[in-house]
């Protein structure tokens, strides 16, 4: 599937290097798109340009928190489908009640230690890209 995209949103620096070289190592090969922040991101998904086969969300993000980025990506019909994984350091169960409860597909603890990270990265490619089912691509809606 090298045409398929991944769209990363992360505002932390080492967090996107540490994702892009596990998804390296593992030899993920699909395009790495990365929005910084969450207004950044729903830019990105109601441009028009293509969808991504998997959004990996941080939940701590500037301008839009992902939480709110994932209450508007459901709230849509050109994105209510897509296959969120909600990628974060954050402990806190409310997040995790919070992020399930807006529709995430699902949630995954940063790993501190990066070979703890290089196989979650590799264990998220191999279920979302490979094995996993998408949705059918939604029609372009006309406004």
């Amino acid at each position: 599937m090298k045409d398929s995209m991944i769209l990363l949103v992360e505002d932390n620096a080492d967090d996107e290097a540490l994702t892009r070289r596990a998804l390296q190592k593992n030899n993920v090969r699909n395009e790495l798109v990365v929005a910084h922040d969450g207004q950044e991101a729903l830019d990105l998904l109601f441009s028009g340009r293509r969808l991504p086969q998997l959004i990996l969300l941080d939940l701590k993000l500037p301008k839009i928190d992902g939480l709110e980025v994932l209450r508007r990506l459901r709230a849509d019909e050109r994105t209510k489908l897509l296959p969120v994984v909600i990628l974060t350091s954050s402990t806190e169960e409310r997040d995790l009640v919070n992020g399930y409860s807006l529709g995430a597909n699902s949630y995954v603890r940063k790993p501190v230690d990066f070979t703890e990270f290089t196989e979650a990265a590799r264990q998220l490619g191999l279920y979302w890209l490979l094995l996993n089912e998408a949705p059918p691509a939604p029609q372009r809606m006309r406004s």
